[in-house]
């Protein structure tokens, strides 16, 4: 169990503890630092305090990070769509509909399970029901995403994330006529106020967000937009575009579920109705290899359901 142990400097005074924690270990979530300060493996002076403690002069702040628990997922032999591997990294296309980790509702068929049956020697890092996980896609979300293989991998990449060095460009078909060709949405992002299963544009603790957008196609009454990810928060797509009035369609969750109905009875109106899910694809995923250092780039061609919505909205042009 790694132990780390520090002095409060000047210019961290005033600070939360859980974000001093955050910038002296670069390698773990502000979520994960609170729940390690909660269980008391992070204190000041000897006890225990609230995360959003603020730090003062001489406080002495110790750290032990568990290590990482045995993992406890089922294997599952089900099939992969593996874009790249090597001994450090595996880079999937997840199709939608496939749930990343084991939580509540989904105890087995999840990616994790997936991987532990292809790769029988991954690491038990980042926690036992996320081994290698170092970023998610939502369950109906489709596209690319990098598993770590192995402690080295994880640390590597978590930092990569943490830091906005991995690069993610998303398709998002959305619903309205998007009138400029680009443009940046920056509300801040946190937990709804009253739904804690939705994510807000006016949470009472928000944290700041961008999102760079640019028209890839447009059709009538809905919108291909190409979407570059500058921060990394739940949701964040999907928020950003119903916030503009521009929900993806299909997002049952924030406002893109029966939007077809605006528009005129017909052919197209009738392929919408039809989505099950969010049309929103992890297009391109881009970051530094943990191992050699080089520049890795990554593309995952579009699921079937989503290519087809799109090969018919073309055919109403």
């Amino acid at each position: 169990m790694p132990v780390l142990s520090f002095t409060v400097t000047e210019s961290e005074v005033g600070h939360r503890l859980d974000t001093v924690i955050v910038a002296r270990l670069s390698t773990i979530s502000r979520s994960r630092a609170s729940r390690l300060i909660h269980t008391g493996h992070i204190t000041v002076n000897g006890f225990i305090k609230k995360p959003g403690y603020l730090t003062k002069p001489g406080d002495v702040v110790r750290s032990e990070i568990p290590s990482p628990e045995p993992i406890k997922c089922r294997p599952e032999a089900i099939p992969l769509s593996v874009l790249h591997e090597d001994r450090d990294v595996i880079v999937l296309n997840k199709a939608p509909g496939f749930v990343v980790h084991p939580g509540a509702g989904h105890n087995s068929r999840t990616l994790v399970n997936a991987l532990l049956s292809y790769c029988p020697d991954l690491e038990g890092i980042g926690g036992s029901i996320r081994p290698g996980i170092v970023h998610r896609l939502d369950k109906d979300t489709s596209g690319t995403l990098v598993v770590a293989k192995n402690d080295m991998a994880h640390q590597s990449l978590s930092r990569q994330f943490k830091m906005r060095e991995v690069r993610k460009l998303y398709l998002a078909l959305v619903y309205g006529e998007v009138k400029l060709p680009a443009g940046v949405i920056d509300f801040p992002i946190g937990r709804h106020p009253t739904d804690r299963k939705k994510m807000s544009i006016r949470s009472p603790r928000s944290r700041p967000t961008e999102t760079r957008w640019k028209v890839r196609e447009a059709f009538s009454g809905v919108t291909l937009l190409e979407i570059d990810l500058r921060t990394g928060r739940t949701h964040q797509v999907r928020v950003h575009c119903a916030a503009i009035g521009h929900p993806v369609v299909g997002d049952v969750t924030y406002g893109g579920k029966r939007r077809w109905k605006d528009l005129a009875r017909g052919p197209k109106q009738d392929v919408l109705r039809e989505i099950r899910r969010q049309m929103l694809h992890a297009w391109q995923l881009s970051f530094v290899h943990p191992r050699t250092g080089q520049s890795m780039n990554f593309e995952s061609p579009l699921p079937k359901d989503m290519a087809s919505v799109l090969d018919a909205m073309r055919t109403f042009l």
